[in-house]
């Protein structure tokens, strides 16, 4: 089952009424909401006064222009335009210019922009659209969880080997100096190794290799 469909179905310690709560968050945070649902909002002024019959103490009051079909062509853009920043968010810029752009011309075309009801909705309900961008933490995939360990165990191992690695290279000049031979004795034939093992009788070094004449 992919992850998406995952998602949509209810956790098992979720009621209904939650489960709706944390579809609907996840449907809102994941694109452009509020400006799609100001651009649909925009849209129901401007087509609307043009057909419509309002009754005032029995007098029928109709306000149809010779502009009507503009004005229905404008309002059903701006709701098209919202259901796509919606449904189809990599095109959002687009849609949120170009309701910006209905916007401005329903002022003169459909009665000041519905009375003015749709100017502010889809002026902003545009530049919410333009401006919205996807979060770039919800977007990246989640990784896999051995991966992860594997990846966070790499600088531990390194800083082990290092931490092991150090001690023996700073014994080495220790054992070398410890077998270095003496320098040579007149009348010796071979150089004494100087010993330093500790032995049971005392702690004094031993020289072997031969016998050092005695100093005067």
């Amino acid at each position: 089952m992919s992850s998406a469909l995952a998602e949509l179905r209810p956790a098992d310690h979720e009621n209904p009424v939650q489960w709706v709560r944390r579809v609907f968050r996840n449907f809102r945070r994941s694109r452009p909401f509020y400006g799609g649902l100001l651009a649909m909002f925009a849209g129901v002024p401007i087509m609307y006064f043009p057909y419509a019959k309002l009754s005032l103490n029995g007098m029928t009051v109709a306000m149809a222009t010779t502009a009507g079909a503009g004005s229905l062509i404008i309002g059903v853009l701006l709701i098209v335009l919202g259901l796509t920043a919606w449904f189809q968010s990599a095109v959002r810029v687009f849609a949120g210019v170009a309701t910006m752009l209905l916007t401005l011309v329903s002022i003169p075309v459909s009665n000041l922009s519905g009375f003015g009801m749709s100017l502010l909705p889809g002026l902003i309900g545009g530049g919410l659209m333009v401006a919205w961008a996807p979060n770039p933490v919800a977007a990246e995939p989640a990784a896999d969880p051995a991966t992860a360990a594997a990846v966070a165990a790499e600088p531990v191992a390194e800083t082990a080997a290092t931490a092991a690695a150090a001690p023996a290279k700073a014994t080495a000049p220790t054992a070398e100096a410890a077998t270095a031979p003496l320098p040579a004795v007149p009348g010796q034939g071979e150089r004494p190794v100087l010993d330093k093992t500790p032995t049971a009788e005392g702690t004094l070094p031993r020289q072997q290799g031969g016998d050092v004449e005695e100093a005067r």
